[in-house]
């Protein structure tokens, strides 16, 4: 194995799993460890990764930590968030939209430091080892990936300890023993699996949550709050203007202390088994309902519709990890496309985890008043051109009935 693997670059957190990845990359490989950290809000310091890495021997240059939290948010969340894309109906993907830009970094990385190999840290059962291995194909075809999780032996978190505590890594004093979940998070999200989630009877248990209060805690008074839109894209809160990152961490912060955007959820992964978790999508989740309610004002009807067909479709593509594909990249540029005119502002009530869409209004409005009204409108439509309308959508449903025998 060591003749083929001279360095790698290793996606590191700095947490038990991935610090002993490090070790066993050095000792199974006989090779040069390169740490990539990725900042994508996930709200923890940093810095002890560094420190970490530093300790195992890995060179002051050769340790990447950087801040991707616009990158993540302008071109992963706001392009996935204008296809209105929720995975099997509810899931907001926020993992499976931060998996493309950590492998696009790391293999930015693999090519600044020539490196011959990519390693991450993800399990053998989940999404996310196809997640971060097809952006590694995709955009280095040849890059060597090595999976520990499904080349050792170190099966339980017990053994992960173990080899810890035997080749001096430090472990933090929370991991020793059984974790009753995992997690993972972003700016966009946080999830949480395994153990006491893993019976899809019991409830979730309060402590589980750590992104929002629980909505029968959130304030009694409902809160108002405008988003603007350009072009699909959100570009201020109550009018003032915001940065892509700024504006999600904005709606993070209402739906926090709202208790907005809890998903309990029992999921198909693309690896063939259901799973169950628990995902606080909070600004993302009034992120997506803003934008619907300013599409509901500038789509025409076909377009509308056509998008709702093919949401799903791109949901799946995002949740199964074909980021860099041609179809995702061919929906894109067709949702792109009819977001030319999503402008304009939105306003919504938030109150105890719900949000509502009380109001909108755009300067590319296809809403007629005239039209629509139920008083006088003046000519601006004619009721009695609805006749010929029913009557040539109902000519195939008569002949039908009348070769069928409809009374």
């Amino acid at each position: 194995m060591s003749d083929s693997i001279n360095r790698v670059v290793l996606a590191f957190s700095g947490g038990l799993d991935t610090s002993v990845i490090l070790k066993w990359l050095q000792q199974t490989y006989g090779c040069e460890v390169v740490t990539f950290t990725a900042d994508l809000g996930q709200g923890e310091e940093l810095e002890p990764a560094r420190r970490k890495a530093e300790l195992m021997g890995v060179k002051p240059d050769h340790i990447f930590i950087d801040d991707l939290r616009e990158e993540f948010v302008r071109d992963y969340v706001f392009p996935m968030m204008r296809a209105n894309a929720l995975y099997e109906g509810l899931y907001l993907l926020g993992t499976s939209i931060a998996r493309p830009l950590i492998a696009k970094r790391q293999i930015e990385i693999a090519r600044a430091v020539n490196a011959d190999a990519v390693s991450h840290g993800a399990t053998g059962k989940g999404n996310d080892q196809v997640r971060f291995e097809l952006g590694y194909y995709a955009l280095a075809p040849d890059i060597k990936v090595i999976a520990p999780w499904r080349e050792w032996d170190l099966t339980s978190r017990t053994r992960l300890i173990a080899f810890a505590e035997e080749h001096q890594i430090p472990i933090a004093k929370d991991k020793r023993g059984e974790s009753p979940f995992s997690t993972d998070a972003n700016m966009l999200h946080t999830s949480s699996e395994g153990k006491v989630l893993e019976d899809p009877w019991e409830e979730v248990p309060d402590y589980v949550y750590s992104r929002t209060v629980h909505p029968e805690d959130a304030p009694d008074q409902p809160e108002v709050i405008t988003i603007d839109f350009e072009r699909g894209d959100g570009v201020a809160i109550n009018g003032e203007g915001m940065s892509p990152a700024t504006l999600l961490e904005t709606l993070n912060d209402y739906g926090r202390r709202h208790g907005i955007g809890r998903l309990d959820l029992v999921e198909n992964r693309f690896v063939g088994m259901k799973s169950r978790g628990m995902y606080e999508t909070p600004g993302g989740t009034i992120y997506h309902l803003a934008h619907r309610g300013i599409e509901q004002l500038t789509l025409d009807r076909g377009a509308a519709h056509l998008k709702d067909e093919l949401a799903p479709r791109y949901a799946e593509l995002v949740y199964n990890g074909f980021w860099f594909s041609p179809e995702r990249e061919m929906l894109q540029a067709a949702i792109d496309h009819s977001q030319s005119k999503v402008t304009g502002t939105v306003r919504l009530k938030l109150y105890k985890g719900g949000v509502y869409v009380t109001g909108r209004k755009s300067p590319h409005s296809l809403y007629s008043e005239k039209v629509v009204t139920f008083e006088d409108d003046a000519g601006a439509y004619d009721q009695r051109d609805a006749a010929g309308f029913i009557k040539l959508n109902a000519l195939r449903l008569r002949l039908l009935g009348r070769r069928d025998g409809a009374s």
